[in-house]
Formats: structure tokens, C-alpha cells, sequence
């Protein structure tokens, strides 16, 4: 019965449904892991597979990682992403 698992799972793909911003930081994560030494972090080497097909993809379907103003596109999204800073936190709204 195992096997017969193994195979069904083998045979289908999985959809990830990324935001454009969620699709950009990771993008740009991604490029990172593969080009420096955060490539450390990858400690099995089947791993890079699934990352070079998923940045890969990412590349394909985000125009904006080749516009002028990418810095600032990919800073904007982070700022959107982040949690809101705590309260008690030190803020710059707090006062």
C-alpha cells in the first residue's frame, strides 16, 4: 500500500499561491541563498532542485525584478509584509 502512496504522490504537482509582494521578497531571498553563502543553510543537496525551479518560475513571473526602481519595489514589499511593530516596542509612531 506504501508504494502505490509513492507513486500517486510522485505523479501530482502541488499549486503555491504567493501575493506579489510575498513573490518578490522570496525572489529576492532565494537569489541570495543561491549566490552566497547562505547556501550553508541547504545541508541535503536534493534541496536545490525545488529552489532553483522555484526561483526559476518566480524569475518568470515577476517583470519587476529587471526595472530600475527594483530596490525600492522590493523595499516597499517588505515594509508590507513585516508585522506591525509591537506596541511597547520602540516605534516611531510611539510617543
Amino acid at each position: 500500500m506504501a508504494h502505490s502512496m509513492v507513486e500517486a504522490v510522485d505523479s501530482e504537482e502541488i499549486t503555491i499561491k504567493l501575493t506579489p509582494d510575498e513573490a518578490l521578497v522570496l525572489s529576492d531571498w532565494l537569489e541570495r541563498v543561491q549566490m552566497t553563502g547562505l547556501s550553508g543553510l541547504v545541508d541535503d543537496e536534493a534541496v536545490w532542485t525545488p529552489i532553483h525551479r522555484l526561483a526559476g518560475t518566480l524569475d518568470k513571473a515577476l517583470p519587476g525584478i529587471f526595472a530600475a526602481d527594483y530596490a525600492e519595489r522590493l523595499e516597499a514589499a517588505r515594509r508590507r509584509l513585516r508585522p506591525p511593530a509591537d506596541d511597547g516596542g520602540e516605534s516611531e509612531d510611539s510617543g
